[in-house]
């Protein structure tokens, strides 16, 4: 009895008890840890069981709307395709009645669009492909005003353009057609830029001015020829009034005649002059 009292026995008996206690935790907390496993492992054959009991009108919500949606989206998109297809029509209408022509290039310089009038003005019934050292293989610049002659190709001066870096503006154009035909055309190309500066193509805008050209030149004409027709008058006046001093002072009846015959031939050619003058300006006026 005194062997049980003693403080190593009782400590030994402590022990002991704590680790029944213990161990009759850890069975309690395994069991509880195993039903825990088998009710999670049960959840997914009882999740369908649980869904079968749902409403069936609620299932019918559910694909009404999505219906409701499928429906929403295509006609959204039937829509944006009406808009992109009259907004196509509306440029293509625009662009056959313009009467100047109207090119796009895209970035490798080859033509994707042209207009009416730029076909008849190139006399290409399909530029589409073609670049610019085709489109204006026979043209050649005009010198700008103060130039004797022009610098480069017309290639090159479309090329920074062409490069998405600067507009080119009133670049005057000798163009022939392969018919021969002469016409002078203004140029004007401007690089088309997306949203993030990205190069998408050139357009080029082409103007005809032939006819202008051809009444600047019928005008500077004119304008040489009345300076000459102002000098020649300016001359036979001189002429007819010498000859009138000296048949005034005359009194010589032979010298008379001769002065008298001087102002009627310098009267007549003066008259001829005029008339050559006023016939070519109303022809010109006629024709232009």
């Amino acid at each position: 009895m005194k062997l049980l009292l003693t403080p190593v026995a009782i400590r030994a008996a402590l022990l002991l008890l704590a680790a029944i206690g213990g161990f009759v935790l850890g069975m309690f907390l395994i069991r509880r840890v195993r039903k825990s496993l088998v009710a999670d492992q049960d959840l997914p054959s009882q999740v369908p069981l649980a869904a079968e009991g749902l409403p069936v009108h609620a299932y019918h919500a559910v694909i009404q709307q999505l219906k409701q949606q499928k429906h929403e989206l295509a006609a959204q998109q039937q829509a944006d395709r009406r808009k992109a297809k009259a907004s196509d029509t509306l440029s293509s209408t625009i662009l056959s009645n313009l009467s100047c022509g109207v090119l796009f290039l895209n970035t490798s310089g080859l033509v994707r669009q042209a207009n009416t009038a730029a076909r008849q003005m190139l006399e290409f019934a399909a530029p589409m492909g073609l670049q610019t050292a085709d489109l204006f293989r026979n043209a050649t610049l005009r010198p700008q005003s103060g130039a004797s002659s022009a610098q480069g190709t017309v290639e090159e001066a479309l090329a920074p353009a062409l490069a998405g870096k600067a507009g080119i503006r009133g670049l005057l154009v000798n163009y022939f057609t392969r018919d021969g035909v002469s016409r002078v055309l203004e140029v004007a190309a401007s690089p088309v830029l997306a949203e993030d500066a990205t190069l998408m193509g050139t357009t080029l805008l082409l103007t005809d001015k032939t006819d202008i050209e051809r009444i600047r030149h019928d005008q500077k004409v004119r304008e040489e020829m009345s300076c000459e027709l102002a000098l020649e008058l300016r001359n036979a006046l001189t002429t007819i009034a010498g000859h009138a001093q000296q048949l005034a002072c005359s009194r010589d009846a032979e010298l008379a005649l001769q002065l008298a015959d001087s102002i009627a031939q310098e009267a007549a050619q003066l008259d001829r002059t005029i008339g050559s003058f006023l016939g070519g300006a109303r022809a010109a006026t006629t024709s232009s």
